[in-house]
């Protein structure tokens, strides 16, 4: 990984190899990146991605191997329990040009990841919310 500030917003680039998710973490914790949303593209080789099924409360993951270009990565960086904790959305292309997309729960590059991180100032955290079975954001007082 190798990234440069400008502004509030951080230009990232991911090599072959890395994972996003742990990479990302690896950065907020080193820049104390608290809040943030995410942009990237890139290309990847493995993802884990996923979908919650709010009426059956029901997660279902599923593992993708091969070429892909990442069409588009979306999200956001919060914290909970004062670890980085990411919801991210990933659209891969496969090589039939078929897309598939969902929730980002592993990813590794095969060739680049162009990422821009925009650091807010603030905190938002997460907390569980029973009724919908999902980590959704908390907001401090005013």
């Amino acid at each position: 990984m190798e990234y440069r500030l400008f502004g509030d917003t951080y230009v990232i680039r991911l090599d072959r190899g890395e994972e996003i998710l742990s990479s990302l973490a690896a950065f907020c914790r080193k820049e104390n990146v608290s809040l943030a949303a995410i942009e990237a593209l890139g290309a990847a080789d493995h993802a884990v991605i996923g979908l919650y099924n709010v009426g059956q409360r029901q997660y279902r993951k599923h593992t993708f191997d091969g070429p892909m270009e990442i069409t588009s990565l979306l999200g956001t960086i919060t914290e909970k329990e004062g670890e980085p904790y990411f919801h991210l959305h990933i659209n891969l292309c496969r090589e039939d040009m078929s897309v598939i997309g969902g929730h980002l729960n592993e990813c590794r590059i095969s060739a680049t990841c162009e990422m821009v991180v925009r650091k807010l100032d603030g905190a938002v955290g997460r907390r569980l919310d029973s009724e919908v079975g999902l980590n959704l954001f908390t907001f401090p007082s005013p």
